[in-house]
Order: structure tokens, then sequence, then C-alpha cells
């Protein structure tokens, strides 16, 4: 979890090493990831960003990904994605060409085909760097339900200002200007009412209750 940008895009460009660890080691299951094939380790790695790119293609392939998938499997993932009622609304369903960048979807549709590529791709590690911080209350309950059943099964790390999005993690690490500052799970932090941790919580959700 993090408060301000430092820190979380370097988290994400080590462990998909876009570059490489100057000091200390990242390991995966023990191994260090300096020592596992590049291309393996990054299609073990799956992220959904804040604007998942999406290609001029249609849905179906940017949920393929140059694999050769069958439509059921598509459409399963689909489902499980909870990104279903979007796609058929649209007038050629899964065959409807996207436009540049998938412009002309909102940030919550483009996150829910981001959902169906990690569906379909079946990666070890799922990574979600504030996925939720600019859609609508509707498509965050439809993008919950594919955190929660990729959670059960994958190692799942969430960059989250939305606090909502951690509270039932295993392990929460606490960053301010890049530096680690807490670190436990939500009971275990909440412990400390003068932890970082603590403070920022009670005061989002007494936010959260001044606006109800």
């Amino acid at each position: 979890m993090e408060k301000q940008a430092h820190g979380k895009t370097t988290i994400i460009n080590l462990i998909n090493r876009f570059y490489e660890v100057q000091k200390g080691e990242i390991l995966l299951d023990g191994v260090n990831i300096k020592d596992i094939n590049l291309r393996f380790l990054r299609k073990k790695i799956g992220i959904v960003l804040q604007d998942p790119f999406i290609f001029a293609k249609s849905i179906k392939d940017n949920i393929q990904l140059d694999e050769n998938l069958t439509d059921e499997y598509v459409e399963e993932v689909v489902r499980l994605s909870s990104a279903e009622e979007f796609i058929h609304s649209l007038p050629h369903g899964i065959d409807e060409i996207a436009s540049e960048r998938g412009n002309s979807y909102s940030a919550g549709e483009k996150q829910l085909l981001a959902f169906a590529r990690i569906f379909a791709h079946d990666p070890s590690i799922f990574i979600l760097d504030e996925a939720t911080a600019n859609i609508d209350t509707k498509t965050e309950e439809l993008i919950q339900k594919s955190i929660d059943k990729i959670s059960k099964e994958k190692t799942s790390i969430f960059i989250a200002h939305r606090l909502s999005t951690i509270v039932g993690v295993d392990k929460i690490i606490v960053l301010n200007n890049g530096k680690i500052i807490e670190q436990g799970n939500h009971n275990e932090l909440l412990k400390n009412p003068d932890g970082y941790y603590s403070r920022l919580y009670n005061a989002y959700y007494e936010q959260i209750a001044g606006t109800t």
C-alpha cells in the first residue's frame, strides 16, 4: 500500500526485471529472479494497470494476445472476469474492434478486459496497480469480484490508495517517500493507534462517513 507515487513503479519494474536489482535480491519460491529465464518470468506475471493498454484489434484478440484459445475458453474467462455484460453489450460482442488504445471504452471497461487477459493466460503472480482509483461504484464491485477470484489462487500484490482493496490481504507494506515504514496485516497495524496506516485508515473511513 502506498500513499505517494514514490516506490510503486520501481517495485513493479524490479519484479518484471525491466531493470536489474542493484542491492539485495528478489526471490520467487526461493529462487533469485536473476536466475529465471526473462521470457518465462514475465509470462508468469500478470499486471492490471490503472489505464491498461488496448490494441486496435477485436476484443477477442485483446484477450488472446496471439495465443490460439478456443471460443468456449474465451467466453469462460470473460465470465470469470465479470466482463460479460460489458462485452455482450457491444454491437459485435467479442468480435468488436477496439479503437486505438481503447479510447472508446471507460477506464473500468478497459480494466475488465485486462482481468479477462489475466484469467486467459493464468500467470502465477498477479499485480494490481491502483486499478480501482478512477471508476464508478458498479464497475468497482465487478472488479472486486475478479480480484477475489484471482487472489484465492495467485500470489497477489495490490498497490492501492483505496484501502477497501487491501483490508483482507495477508500482509500490508506501507510505503512513504519510497521507504517501508510499517508492515503487518490489517488488524496488526490497527493495534498501533499512532501508526501511519492506522491514522490513514481512520481518516479514510471518517471521510466516507462524512459523505454518506
